[in-house]
């Protein structure tokens, strides 16, 4: 099997082989495999950077949220407040109406009084203009003391029965 080999072909072919494998590495397998290296680093970086993203959107997701609920405590707080200050402005409305409506009784009470007093003045001095005509009728008349004090003392009556 070995005799037919033509020997110096054969060294020929593997020295030629050799060398196409040594050129083969250095210019092609070199910048494929160095082209490799650099698509597998960029991958690398771009899953990394995805990873980083998605930490940070995370992170960001968080502080809206936390965020989202400060809002609404705070939406919460002014509502509060806003109920508490408008109780307050009706309770306040209440007061000042009642206080209002308690002078406005005062400032009346006072009226009638005045207008009263003013009505028994006004009766008074017609009870003594009246007395006075009385006291001239029983003057004409000639009547005795008793008499005109019983004149008197009925009219009198008569007038405290209006008032």
């Amino acid at each position: 099997m070995f005799e037919n080999i033509a020997w110096l072909n054969a060294a020929y072919q593997l020295v030629v082989f050799f060398v196409l494998l040594v050129l083969l590495k250095k210019f092609a397998f070199g910048p494929i495999i160095g082209m490799m290296q650099k698509r597998e680093e960029h991958i690398a970086n771009q899953i990394t950077s995805a990873e980083k993203n998605r930490e940070e959107a995370e992170k960001y997701l968080v502080e809206q949220r936390e965020a989202i609920q400060t809002a609404r405590a705070e939406a919460q707080s002014i509502l509060a407040n806003a109920k508490k200050i408008s109780e307050q402005q009706t309770e306040e409305a209440i007061k000042s109406a009642k206080a209002e409506a308690e002078r406005m009784k005062d400032i009346a009470l006072a009226e009638i009084k005045r207008e009263k007093e003013q009505a028994v003045s006004a009766l008074r001095e017609q009870v003594a203009t009246l007395s006075v005509l009385v006291a001239t009728k029983v003057i004409e008349k000639e009547l005795d003391e008793k008499a005109q004090s019983k004149l008197i003392e009925d009219y009198l009556k008569e007038v405290g029965e209006d008032l």
